[in-house]
């Protein structure tokens, strides 16, 4: 049976979306091939272009390497490459490098700016629409401050470190809040007063985030107003030179930096493509997604123009959930193309509008009724980040973005400010460390030679209560307390009997014991394993590791250990050493440092396989 190939063109959130959802829908038939392809071998989580271009994380928090999404989805080829032409007749995708038939297919190429053809944009401004983009303005912005640092020329000096951002949505406003945010450390690093930078918000309409309500617009401008953001409001850029920006009304504003964010249009490579086109050179898609007069042609993401009937008949926004939904539309649609079932026609649903203004400030509008500002609305956008993560089905990227967000951070850019940041000096947990390690493995050794009063275990002794020994049957609870008591004796006494974290065992606990432990010949071995195990434990600590695994194991013994009715609150310290212990300390003189990035390197080559920046068909998997 011949296969069926769908290819998808674009491996933005709609692209990505799309091919998720076939992915997974089709897993187990063999005869559906999907092919996704994009010019770069990796995401860009373009929700989050500021923050590299602001200097809040660095360029690789936001490329999400294409294999390592979909490196289980065995149905998945992944082509970098870029296409030069799209047949709808006879069904045939061209790329620079290669030809690809398709069956099906989703034009998901995304958006690129949208200057209106201002004069002088395209060749002053800096866009905010890709990696290279935020990468460029990053490189543009550092590099024209440290000129502005050696330049004597008063004016000349004040247009450098004056920066403007044309567009006052979400990228608009997100951009000036990271970039005022960077401005002390800019400052600091250039040996200058971070009273001398300035920074403008241009919007040509009377209010800026008109995609939300009055109140999140007013809260966003009281707080870009606190910070020392000019807004400017109702009056549009008209026309920019390489050092100056001129607005409607013939305002001048002498700068370098130009930031434009005013508009969106679809990609230009679809122009070529013969699909009916509406404003903004988006393709026209029926309420199934599909391209007007093309056949097994499907639209997803910002290249889409659909007027949603729910929605008073305006277009889909061009917004990750759009581009979202959008995209499981259309997969959802060849899927019952596939199988002979019913379509489904697109409904939109959009939950919700969250936008930083910085690292630590936002304003959020959620469910049509919920108004959030502040830290709680930060935490939420943070929130829905971390799900988008969950629902690719990608953990790798879950735990990135937070140490990207809240542990690998410089000057405090977090809604924690600095106190998660992970650039501290793990030297000084080394003598906590060997300390807490040696207290373990002391106890180890003390049981299984004898030491300080113990009974050796190579004697097959194990202390059990009498009245157990002479009936097993009845007491198989007291031996298993007895077995955590001889086994994990912490019990110091500081000049008066120390009280126990239990009276005495919970009832559900000792019936799990006494499933574990129900006679001498098991306890006796419970005994001896869990004392290598402390051993175990304490020469790990000592020699640094797997220190945060066997760190975490330590806090859920002393949990069970509580649990027996035989541990002391005077021991508790246990738990917050231990917890100290998982900030990477295994990392200073200690095996870590060379053991984690070894496991690290080899498990990601067998599970992600070989990361590359080009991907080719029958080669990525």
């Amino acid at each position: 049976m011949a296969k069926t190939n769908i290819v998808v063109l674009g491996a933005g959130f709609a692209g990505v979306a799309g091919t998720k959802k076939l992915a997974k829908h089709f897993k187990k038939n063999e005869d559906v091939l999907i092919t996704l392809i994009d010019r770069h071998s990796y995401q860009t989580y373009m929700t989050e272009l500021h923050e590299v271009a602001a200097g809040r994380v660095e360029p690789d928090a936001i490329q999400f390497d294409l294999q390592r999404l979909f490196n289980r989805n065995k149905n998945v080829d992944i082509v970098t490459d870029e296409v030069t032409h799209l047949d709808k007749e006879s069904k045939v995708v061209t790329t620079v490098k290669s030809t690809f038939k398709y069956d099906y297919i989703i034009l998901a190429m995304g958006g690129e700016p949208n200057t209106f053809n201002i004069p002088g944009v395209a060749e002053h401004g800096f866009t905010l629409w890709s990696w290279e983009d935020a990468n460029t303005l990053r490189r543009h912005i550092k590099d024209t401050v440290e000129t502005a640092a050696i330049e004597h020329d008063i004016e000349k000096r004040k247009a450098m470190l004056s920066f403007v951002v044309s567009g006052a949505g979400f990228t608009g406003v997100e951009m000036i809040g990271d970039l005022m945010e960077w401005k002390d450390r800019l400052a600091k690093d250039n040996k200058l007063d971070p009273e001398e930078f300035s920074f403008y918000l241009v919007e040509a309409a009377p209010i800026i985030l008109g995609v939300v309500t009055e109140k999140e617009s007013s809260k966003a401008e009281r707080y870009l107003n606190k910070k020392g953001v000019k807004i400017i409001k109702g009056n549009g850029v008209a026309n920019v030179t390489e050092d100056t920006v001129e607005l409607s009304d013939g305002t001048k504003i002498p700068t370098h930096t130009l930031i434009w964010t005013a508009g969106v249009k679809a990609n230009s490579d679809v122009e070529e493509y013969g699909i009916e086109k509406a404003r903004a050179g988006r393709l026209v898609a029926n309420k199934y997604m599909e391209a007007q007069g093309a056949e097994n042609v499907y639209l997803a993401g910002d290249i889409v123009y659909y007027e949603e009937p729910d929605n008073d008949n305006t277009p889909v926004p061009q917004i990750v959930q759009s581009a979202e939904q959008t995209g499981h539309t259309a997969a959802k649609n060849i899927i019952a193309s596939i199988e002979g079932t019913e379509k489904v026609a697109h409904k939109g649903k959009y939950d919700g509008f969250m936008i930083s203004i910085g690292s630590r400030y936002g304003v959020a509008y959620l469910m049509e009724k919920i108004h959030l500002s502040g830290f709680i609305a930060m935490a939420v956008k943070h929130l829905i980040n971390l799900f988008y993560f969950l629902t690719i089905g990608s953990v790798f990227y879950f735990v990135k973005y937070i140490h990207h967000e809240f542990f690998h951070i410089r000057d405090g850019r977090s809604i924690f400010r600095k106190h998660l940041s992970r650039y501290g000096n793990v030297l000084w947990n080394l003598p906590l460390r060997v300390f807490y390690g040696s207290m373990w493995l002391w106890e180890g050794l003390k049981k299984m030679f004898g030491l300080a009063g113990t009974t050796s275990w190579f004697g097959n002794d194990v202390t059990m209560p009498f009245s157990w020994l002479q009936d097993p049957a009845s007491g198989a609870s007291e031996a298993a307390e007895e077995v955590v008591h001889s086994v994990f004796g912490l019990n110091y006494v500081y000049g008066e009997e120390p009280m126990m974290v239990l009276d005495k065992m919970p009832g559900w606990f000792e019936k799990i014991m006494e499933f574990m432990v129900p006679n001498v010949e098991m306890a006796l071995f419970m005994q001896k394993m869990m004392t290598l195990l402390e051993i175990a434990i304490g020469l790990a600590l000592i020699f640094g590791l797997f220190t945060w695994l066997v760190s975490a194991l330590t806090v859920g013994l002393v949990a069970m250990f509580s649990l027996t009715g035989m541990f002391y609150w005077v021991n508790m310290w246990f738990v917050p050493v231990a917890i100290s212990l998982m900030n990477g300390s295994g990392r200073a003189f200690g095996l870590d440092y060379y053991v984690i990035p070894w496991i690290s390197k080899k498990l990601s080559k067998w599970w992600y396989g070989d990361i590359k920046s080009i991907y080719e068909v029958g080669v990525n998997k």
